[in-house]
Order: structure tokens, then C-alpha cells, then sequence
């Protein structure tokens, strides 16, 4: 009897917290899609991100992460991804290890789109890309614009945080697609690494990636001289 008592009054207690708690979902669900439309509404009131300054200071005679976000943020690069309609959200540039330090300097600019991300890289090491590429298994040999070059893919990094709260978690993210380029065509040595991944964990499309590779790498300062 006591069993059937509570059964019967915990029945419409689930039944108003199911209720419930379908309502703050749809409610929710609806705050955020309002937020999503706003931060949209205001990336397309203030216009394309700039470049912010690259942190650290590399000396002259190297391309600091500052000049390599901006031949990466042009306008036409939504375009160059296949989403003319986006538009830069954020950009910036790091300069990377310290060359006092004894090590090869490996700059890099970033720009962050509503579908895509594109990192364009700088490395002055010494390793020729045929031997970075025989190091990376599995890699794809090519040639880009009379220089060695090759393709290869790897994941990025996913940070999950809960939306009622508690402990963020990194993981695997999606796919990673790079192409790396020999820094002068006699392959004597450094790279330069375009890398794109989609915000959707989506496969990345090579066309957009080697689209966007003939249109920045050429004007990136050092290119025809090298």
C-alpha cells in the first residue's frame, strides 16, 4: 500500500519536473541561438577582425607572426574557403621560440572564421621538407609552385565545458589538413605550413586548402627571394 501511495504521488512530480525541465531546454536552446544571432549581428556590424601584435619580438631580418597573419587575413580569403559569405572573427600572430635561445624561430599566423581556422606557419630550421616528410608517416609527396612539398593530416585539440558546469575536458577534435612547402626551391632547408580545420569537426576541403596556399604563400615576405 505504501508502495502504491508513492507511486502514484511521485507519478505527476516526474511528470511537472519532465515538463520542467523540457521548458529550460527550449528556453535555453533559445537563449542561446538569441546570443549566437546577436554575436553574429555584431561580427558583422564591427566588419573583418584585424590582426592583433605578435607576441615576442624577432629580430628584422625574420618574418614575425604579425606579417604572417596579415597575408593570411585578406579579404578574399572566405572566398578562398568556399564560405564567401563569412568574415574573419579573430586574427593574431605569435613569433614562436626565441632564436637566443638557440633554436629555430617558427612564427605563425591565425585566422578564425564561423566555418573555418587557418594557421599559416614559418619555420627557419634546417631540416629539408623531404626529410620532414619521410619523418611523418603516412604523408602525401607533392610539389607547390616548382618547390617540394607534401600533405598530411592529423586532429586537433577539442576543450569540452559542461553547460550546467563542473570540470573542463580536452579531447580529440576533428581533422587537421596541412600542406607543407619547401622555404626555397633548391629545398635547403625550413618550411613554410598552411593548416585548415573546420569549427564542425568536418573534413576539411583540399581544394579551399591549396586555393588559399597559391593566393598567401606568394606574398609572404621572403617568398620570391628565396
Amino acid at each position: 500500500m505504501t508502495e502504491q501511495v508513492s507511486a502514484e504521488a511521485t507519478g505527476p512530480r516526474a511528470g511537472a519536473q519532465v515538463t520542467a525541465a523540457l521548458v529550460l531546454g527550449a528556453v535555453l536552446a533559445g537563449g542561446f541561438w538569441y546570443l549566437a544571432q546577436n554575436e553574429q549581428e555584431s561580427a558583422a556590424a564591427r566588419g573583418p577582425a584585424e590582426c592583433r601584435a605578435s607576441t615576442g619580438k624577432l629580430p628584422a631580418k625574420y618574418v614575425n607572426g604579425t606579417r604572417l597573419c596579415r597575408a593570411l587575413n585578406r579579404p578574399d580569403l572566405p572566398a578562398l574557403l568556399g564560405t564567401p559569405g563569412e568574415q574573419a572573427q579573430n586574427a593574431w600572430g605569435n613569433d614562436g621560440e626565441d632564436p637566443t635561445g638557440g633554436r629555430a624561430p617558427r612564427p605563425e599566423g591565425e585566422v578564425g572564421l564561423p566555418t573555418y581556422s587557418v594557421q599559416l606557419r614559418l619555420s627557419y630550421d634546417r631540416m629539408p621538407v623531404a626529410d620532414l616528410g619521410r619523418l611523418l608517416g603516412g604523408s602525401e609527396p607533392t610539389t607547390f609552385q616548382g618547390r617540394r612539398a607534401f600533405l598530411y593530416s592529423d586532429r586537433t585539440l577539442a576543450l569540452r565545458i559542461p553547460l550546467g558546469g563542473g570540470k573542463a575536458e580536452s579531447g580529440t577534435g576533428g581533422i587537421a589538413r596541412h600542406l607543407v612547402v619547401a622555404k626555397d626551391p633548391k629545398d635547403g632547408g625550413g618550411s613554410y605550413e598552411i593548416v585548415i580545420w573546420r569549427q564542425d569537426q568536418g573534413i576539411p576541403d583540399d581544394a579551399a586548402l591549396l586555393r588559399v596556399a597559391e593566393r598567401v604563400l606568394p606574398t609572404v615576405p621572403g617568398w620570391a627571394g628565396n
